[in-house]
């Protein structure tokens, strides 16, 4: 009967943790399509953004930015996103694989004596990244900067780099973070963002391919340019912010569905063995009374 006891406190202990892990799936499900939502929502400022790039690369006219200006690379800024929160599989794990992957990158392209310093975003992420102990590497966790940050937050943030790039203190600044591409797959992703490279500018002139309306521009091209520049940029951090918002709680998701499998599984083995333990239990009480029955 001991054993039987254990047993029945053991299947409602799982079977509270399966109610458990399906709540928290269908709010991390809840929390992916909020996530969606708000990417189509800056998807409008995004495209009209993409537009006027588009028109004024179409001019022909020559670019000057502080934003686009290439120098020799002497110290690096990457920004890696991950996550505030656990219940997420292996996702901070694939991350930090990938900026080991990344500096070991940078080393080959830039040289052994390449300064890097990391921006960690997510109090998990920045857990693994204190502990790199790779030489000209440190790590710096930006004040009141999180996985949650709000686009306000994402903007101040932008704009610190985007500072820090101008005056010297960067040369090049780029950020991993995981791309959302469905549910069950999301790809670690590195996007350079300061200099703002031509592949990235360049690839907006398709969005004015197909406009043939004439547009004059006042005072001029150049200073539209470096009006617009920081835009796009801002709209980029705010896409990769989302994105990864999206692309945890999707991990998260999928990390609790697999619990939730594990735990009917389980479940089942456990009410198994218990309906085989309380039927030999069952038999031996009737083989009992037989027993006093036929010595009667």
């Amino acid at each position: 009967m001991a054993t039987l006891k254990a047993l029945k406190t053991r299947i409602g202990s799982v079977s509270s943790s399966e109610k458990i892990t399906g709540a928290m799936k269908m709010i991390s499900s809840a929390k992916v399509h909020k996530n969606e939502l708000e990417l189509k929502k800056l998807l409008p400022f995004r495209n009209q953004v993409k537009s006027i790039m588009g028109h004024l690369l179409d001019t022909n006219t020559e670019f000057d930015s502080p934003l686009i200006e290439e120098r020799e690379v002497r110290k690096v800024g990457v920004v890696v996103y991950g996550t505030d929160d656990g219940l997420c599989g292996a996702y901070n794990i694939n991350i930090f694989k990938r900026l080991l992957i990344e500096i070991a990158g940078l080393r080959e392209k830039y040289g052994n004596k390449v300064e890097i310093t990391v921006y960690p975003i997510g109090k998990k992420m920045a857990k693994a990244c204190l502990r790199l102990s790779a030489e000209g590497v440190r790590t710096i966790v930006p004040a009141g900067v999180d996985s949650k940050m709000s686009g306000d937050t994402v903007n101040a943030f932008t704009g610190q780099l985007r500072s820090d790039f101008i005056a010297g203190t960067i040369d090049h600044v780029e950020v991993l973070y995981m791309r959302f591409v469905s549910m069950s797959r999301q790809i670690a992703t590195v996007e350079q963002i300061f200099p703002v490279s031509s592949e990235a500018i360049e690839g907006d002139k398709g969005a004015a391919a197909n406009d043939n309306k004439m547009y004059i521009f006042e005072p001029d091209a150049n200073s539209i340019f470096n009006e617009v520049l920081p835009m796009f940029v801002l709209s980029t951090m705010q896409e990769i912010t989302i994105e990864n918002r999206a692309s945890e709680q999707a991990a998260r998701v999928m990390a609790m569905q697999s619990a939730n499998d594990n735990a009917k599984k389980l479940l089942d083995s456990l009410q198994l063995e218990y309906n085989k333990l309380r039927q030999q239990s069952i038999t031996t009480e009737l083989l009992d009374i037989l027993g006093g029955q036929v010595e009667r």
